[in-house]
């Protein structure tokens, strides 16, 4: 497998995204099963220059700046054979346990998940695309339309994507819950129609 070795310029405001409240959860509790056993970097969305490539590699040169899958899968289980690499069981995924994250200065990674970006996005434009993808997925998924109106449980990045998401995909109303009006002042800020506070005791 052909790598590349990607310089994540200023990864602290890379790779900072919809990672944080998550991974920073790792360290109170087990989450789907993966402990913090020791140590570990954190962060999975990011975008960085391109310093080297492997001799196969014909899609990035360096210089070249690249947004990157976080997730490396197996290629041998059904899953994988049958395209839907995302739902590998054996998944190296970027600040899952044991895997350290890409919040570091510099990382090698697989060649064909590096996706270079155009000349007009920003590399922190870049690093949001696979939270981004999150979000259009999930309207994909629920076959969101001008008829759909839309219910966000949560208003924390993933959310606020979909709030972009569904407003992209044309739906008409879109109401966000969360327990945290800080969080929802901003869902209403990204298009939001109504925002719900949810109490904590309920």
């Amino acid at each position: 497998m052909e790598k590349v070795t990607i310089w994540l310029h200023g990864s602290l405001e890379y790779t900072l995204c919809a990672s944080s409240p998550i991974n920073f959860r790792f360290w109170r509790l087990e989450l789907a099963g993966y402990v913090v056993k020791e140590p570990m970097v954190i962060g999975h969305e990011c975008a960085g220059i391109i310093e080297e490539v492997g001799s196969e590699v014909k899609h990035l040169v360096p210089g070249d700046r690249a947004a990157l899958e976080p997730g490396i899968s197996c290629w041998r289980c059904e899953a994988c054979k049958q395209g839907f690499y995302n739902l590998c069981p054996d998944m190296k995924f970027f600040a899952t346990p044991p895997v350290h994250g890409s919040l570091a200065n510099q990382i090698v990674h697989p060649a064909y998940l590096c996706f270079k970006l155009p000349d007009n996005l920003t590399l922190e434009e870049g690093a949001m695309c696979e939270p981004l993808s999150v979000g259009i997925h999930a309207c994909r998924r629920a076959s969101v339309g001008p008829e759909t109106n839309v219910l966000i449980m949560g208003a924390g990045p993933i959310g606020l994507v979909t709030v972009l998401s569904a407003r992209a995909f044309g739906a008409p109303r879109i109401i966000i819950a969360d327990v945290d009006e800080e969080r929802l002042s901003m869902a209403k800020k990204v298009g939001s129609d109504e925002c719900i506070l949810v109490s904590k005791d309920s």
